[in-house]
């Protein structure tokens, strides 16, 4: 069970960094177009992330919980992984629904907050109960790395809607 759910981060990390590299190439394909970039990157980002983690925690929230190092059981936990799960229904219904940028963006907004609090969360962890496991002290840094990937796309959307 312990290499499935290590395999579940690398299938999660690899689908952003995917997610990245040809968000970023369509964005740039014909000149530059910002929305076609996130209407590419946004519900594939949020369901890695929040659909992978989501189900993660409702199916394996023992393992999952002792591989991060945070108490087991919790139903903080379960309801954790609920809302980790509708963002990412949500991503997804708006992609197929064509709502447009602004309902991508605001799914990618509320998701990205509860992503940036949930690694200080992580970090804080790390630093009071020295929890540096690698489920645990990843998650602050691939925040920031999100962060500076989508600043871009999202300011450039914005300036343009």
């Amino acid at each position: 069970m312990e290499i499935f759910l290590k395999i579940l981060d690398i299938v999660r990390i690899s689908l952003v960094s995917i997610s990245i590299y040809f968000g970023y190439s369509i964005g740039f394909e014909n000149g530059y177009d910002p929305i076609g970039q996130l209407h590419f990157m946004i519900p594939l980002i949020v369901f890695a992330i929040a659909g992978i983690s989501g189900m993660e925690g409702l199916l394996f929230a023992k393992k999952s919980a002792e591989l991060k190092g945070f108490e087991v059981g919790s139903n903080y936990q379960r309801q954790s992984a609920i809302a980790l799960l509708s963002y990412a229904v949500i991503a997804v219904v708006i992609y197929f629904t064509n709502w447009g940028i602004k309902a991508e963006l605001t799914i990618f907004f509320s998701f990205i907050f509860f992503f940036i609090f949930s690694g200080l969360n992580h970090a804080i962890d790390a630093f009071k109960r020295k929890n540096y496991k690698w489920q645990n002290i990843n998650r602050p840094i691939i925040t920031l790395l999100l962060i500076i990937a989508m600043i871009y796309p999202v300011v450039m959307a914005l300036k343009s809607i």
